[in-house]
């Protein structure tokens, strides 16, 4: 989807877009392979080509930071293929304080791997841990995970591109938590995580912190559930996006 994509250009919108798919410059090779063939609405030729050319060359440079930029946090779904393998699924619990020291643990999954940094053991390699990926997949992390963790790690960029599931399922008709939407689409949890929330992990942080060592053990599991699955929600999201881009289109055929 991100090489079909054109309204990541200044002064492109999606109207442009779709009427570059209807003439059949469904990617940036068709248009640069002959720009002359296609209009860009009032968009000057030289400029389009230009910034298409630079598209181009920054998905084969792997320049992760300039389709952050350009997508935004509304489009960044669209790189999500393009950059899976660099993606890590991000969430954070947190002993119920809003200051970056609320923080308890950080679980990371990769596609592959899970990986837990918790408070006093591993948590300070954060931010040589953040900076092996170009794309970080969170369940409203813009208003809760990535703000805490600024606050924590201020000098993290955070320049990778932002897929946040929160807002980017209810595009396609997901609302609610993260838990009430993985019930929606059937994904079902352990039964020892189940029914577990937010107010728990603050109850086993304080159990661990009392000594007991199986409550930690509860909280990895519960926390590793909540990133594997977001996994899953990427997949779910990306795939009714693209669908209904391409059929807003009058591109059906394309979508099936």
């Amino acid at each position: 989807m991100l090489e079909c994509t054109f309204c990541h250009i200044p002064g492109v919108g999606g109207h442009t877009e779709r009427a570059l798919w209807q003439q059949g410059c469904r990617t940036w090779h068709d248009y640069l392979d002959s720009p002359s063939s296609y209009s860009t609405g009032g968009t000057a030729t030289a400029y389009f080509t230009r910034s298409v050319q630079k598209s181009a060359d920054s998905l084969e440079a792997g320049d992760f930071e300039f389709f952050s930029r350009a997508l935004g946090t509304k489009e960044s779904w669209r790189a999500w293929p393009s950059f899976r393998n660099r993606c890590v699924y991000l969430d954070i619990e947190t002993d119920g304080g809003m200051g970056g020291d609320a923080i308890t643990m950080v679980g990371l999954y990769d596609g592959a791997d899970f990986q837990c940094l918790v408070r006093g053991e591993d948590l300070d390699s954060f931010p040589d841990v953040i900076s092996r990926y170009s794309m970080i997949v969170t369940f409203f992390g813009a208003g809760f995970d990535i703000p805490l963790l600024r606050k924590a790690f201020p000098d993290v960029p955070f320049d990778q591109i932002h897929i946040d599931l929160c807002y980017t399922l209810k595009r396609v008709g997901y609302r609610g938590g993260l838990k009430k939407i993985e019930r929606q689409l059937g994904i079902a949890r352990s039964g020892e995580t189940d029914g577990l929330t937010g107010r728990d992990a603050i109850r086993l942080w304080n159990e661990y912190q009392s000594g007991r060592d199986s409550s930690l053990k509860l909280l990895v599991d519960y926390n590793r559930e909540d990133v594997v699955n977001l996994e899953l929600l990427a997949q779910i999201a990306y795939d009714k996006l693209q669908r209904t881009l391409l059929v807003d289109a009058g591109l059906a055929e394309v979508a099936r």
